[in-house]
């Protein structure tokens, strides 16, 4: 059977009006579960109200800096509009602005039913673990099916409109930049607050997590909505249709070369049925009363990628679609849950590495910071070979399909790994609802076997957690892989319309390391991500320290609060006042780095120098986004493990060490880690979409 593009694009939007209404209707099971605890209410609300106030000022921060962009783009992009077509770059533009509008209603969405969610989840695990964890990932599954059904009708409509790819780069562009800012805010705000919360309350004073006397303890539980749900949101909302921009711009240039859509047509109906996947999956998942949280959301992700590999295959033999592209999908989506299952082994609990951390913890926070520093850096091995085994495995299966067919093997290795991204987000939302529905069962009393099962779902969630962002770093990895590809396409379309190289004629084939101007770029491009890094922890260091002092000055002046004397409580807005401040002032700097220090190098070395410089930050980021992320869940996890009863229990000498390494790990994992790869794909959308400025001026280029 043989269908134009057009039909796989409608066939693409329906199914993502499917996904809206799974999401609609896995919102009103959610809010139809009981909840009449009047404290876990007044509580929640307080969540609720802390989140979308950060929220609120975060985007109207993120509101200036796009309108800024935005006015720059129809200036400059894709060229100056006072040479070029004015049309093309009021596309650009609005195509811009639209991106960064879905890619925070992604975000908005995720933190509103996260905010119901948890104090569902809470009420529920008084009635057993089965329910409370039903509750907890039917929550995160309604952020999974709007975020991905969002990104497939956006890049649908995008292209079904415009027919340009170039204003799909700059829908990806928009997602990206406001993702970056997104979870480097919300990340700076979730770890201020958890950081400050651990080392006063665990350490200090010894009192529980969730410690309704700690000041900075609803500012804990609002992170965990704003970094983690709205941030990731973001993420992930940016990271698919990064993936779906960069094949289908390949997929263009390979369509017009050899005639028809049957490429463009591939991405779609891949991208389709993985979400389609994925709304079957989310309808199986299930745990029995005493199974295991963990092996229920793995078990999940497994029989989604099976569910996908199986329609795929069917729709590529009755539509006619060529079966190397296939196996370059499958081969990205298997690497990704290989990866997954290694992030798993370094970070689960009943795994060696915790246990020997753990084991650590009883010698001194020295051995707890080395031993989680030597199993992070290990974890990396296996990922990266990943990625490079499934990059090498899709340019070689699809290289012999004829020219510039390798590197769009690499793309739908991307798109494969993230085609369960639906799965994907909707385990990663879990993570932070149980998180917050642990803090509502310690705060409303709703007593230890209920604290018992809730810490059990949260311990399922850190390790899932770690997992997913294994899935999405690595999809980034080979994103930006396929977005060097596209790089190398817009600089070939734009010499030849700037007369740099004849028609048909390859300005640029690859980048020769040797060359000098290359090699500038490349150890430029390898130091950003951890300046990158470094910059977003010195932003939680210096914020924690103003709110460590804050929940000093109420322990000291607030009477009776120490000893939780009734009717007496901290000032929690003055904590999520800080942590907010803090987050605006600090999420700028950061992101405007990976921007600006991409066209410092485009115009001082040229496209050869921006081709280096996106493939030393690619492999810097890749290793630092890996290790982080693990690292951070592993230190999390090895802290409830001692938890929950090894090496001395709670209060131990052990268990402040496990809590000195989980306060180091904790932006690790939530805010410097996962915001890397987000970095990764701005640096290569940015050099994409500014090409042509680069080819025309460059002083060494």
């Amino acid at each position: 059977m043989n269908f134009d593009l057009s039909f796989f694009q409608i066939a693409s939007i329906v199914i993502s009006i499917l996904a809206f209404l799974t999401a609609l209707w896995l919102k009103k099971w959610v809010e139809s579960q009981p909840s009449s605890n009047e404290r876990i209410a007044e509580v929640g609300k307080l969540i609720q109200d802390g989140a979308n106030t950060f929220l609120k000022k975060e985007y109207k921060t993120l509101v200036v800096f796009c309108s800024i962009a935005a006015i720059l783009i129809l200036l400059f992009l894709p060229t100056p509009i006072w040479k070029g077509k004015v049309l093309d770059n009021i596309i650009m533009a609005l195509a811009y602005l639209i991106g960064t509008i879905f890619s925070a209603l992604a975000g908005k969405v995720g933190m509103s039913i996260a905010t119901i969610a948890n104090q569902k989840t809470a009420e529920a695990a008084t009635k057993g673990i089965k329910p409370s964890f039903m509750s907890g990932y039917r929550g995160g599954a309604v952020m999974g099916m709007a975020v991905v059904g969002s990104s497939l009708l956006g890049v649908a409509l995008v292209l079904l409109i415009t027919d340009n790819t170039s204003a799909l780069l700059g829908f990806s562009f928009g997602a990206s930049s406001l993702a970056l800012f997104a979870k480097a805010g919300g990340g700076i705000f979730t770890k201020t607050a958890d950081v400050s919360a651990d080392l006063v309350g665990k350490v200090e004073l010894g009192i529980p997590e969730d410690d309704p006397r700690n000041p900075a303890v609803i500012a804990d539980n609002v992170g965990d909505n704003v970094g983690d749900c709205a941030g990731m949101g973001a993420d992930l909302f940016d990271s698919n249709v990064a993936s779906m921009a960069a094949a289908l711009t390949m997929a263009a240039s390979l369509d017009k070369a050899n005639g028809g859509t049957l490429n463009a047509s591939t991405v779609f109906c891949y991208a389709a049925i993985g979400l389609l996947s994925s709304i079957i999956g989310v309808f199986t998942a299930n745990m029995k009363e005493g199974g295991s949280p963990t092996r229920a959301l793995n078990m999940n992700t497994y029989v989604t990628t099976t569910i996908y590999g199986v329609l795929t295959a069917i729709a590529t033999w009755a539509f006619g679609l060529k079966w190397p592209i296939w196996f370059a999908s499958t081969i990205g989506l298997l690497v990704g849950v290989v990866i997954g299952i290694a992030s798993d082994y370094f970070t689960d609990d009943t795994k060696k590495p915790v246990h020997m951390v753990a084991e650590a913890c009883e010698t001194g926070p020295a051995f707890t910071i080395l031993s989680g520093i030597s199993y992070g850096l290990l974890s990396t091995l296996p990922a990266m070979i990943g990625i490079g085994i499934s990059a090498l495995g899709a340019f070689k299966v699809c290289a012999s399909l004829g020219e510039g067919y390798g590197m769009f093997g690499i793309s739908m290795a991307a798109v494969g790994m993230l085609s369960i991204v639906g799965m994907i987000i909707s385990n990663d939302a879990y993570g932070p609802i149980v998180d917050n529905a642990r803090g509502l069962v310690e705060m409303g009393g709703l007593g230890d076997k209920a604290l018992e099962i809730t810490d059990s779902l949260d311990s399922a969630g850190n390790t899932v957690k770690a997992v997913t962002k294994g899935f999405s770093i690595a999809a980034a990895g080979l994103t930006v892989i396929a977005l060097l590809g596209a790089f190398i396409s817009e600089v070939n379309i734009a010499a030849v319309e700037t007369g740099k190289a004849a028609a048909g004629e390859q300005f640029l084939t690859g980048f020769d390391v040797i060359n000098p101007v290359v090699f500038f770029g490349l150890l430029v491009g390898a130091a950003i991500p951890p300046v990158f890094s470094a910059m977003l922890m010195l932003g939680v260091d210096r914020n924690a320290q103003r709110m460590v002092a804050e929940i000093h000055r109420q322990f000291k002046e607030i009477v009776g609060l120490k000893e939780g004397k009734q009717g007496v409580k901290p000032e929690y807005d003055k904590c999520i006042s800080i942590a907010t401040d803090g987050a605006i002032k600090e999420l700028i700097p950061a992101g405007l780095l990976a921007i600006i220090s991409t066209l410092l190098v485009g115009f001082i070395g040229g496209v050869h120098a921006v081709g280096g410089f996106i493939t030393g930050n690619i492999v810097s980021g890749l290793i630092f986004a890996l290790f982080m992320s693990n690292a951070g869940g592993l230190w999390d996890n090895t802290k409830k493990y001692i938890e929950a009863g090894n090496h001395g229990g709670k209060n131990s000498e052990a268990h402040k060490c496990g809590v000195v390494g989980d306060t180091v790990g904790d932006p690790f994992k939530d805010t410097a880690g996962p915001s890397i790869n987000t970095q990764i794909t701005v640096v290569s959308l940015v050099a994409s979409l500014t090409s042509t400025l680069f080819l025309t001026f460059s002083l060494f280029g």
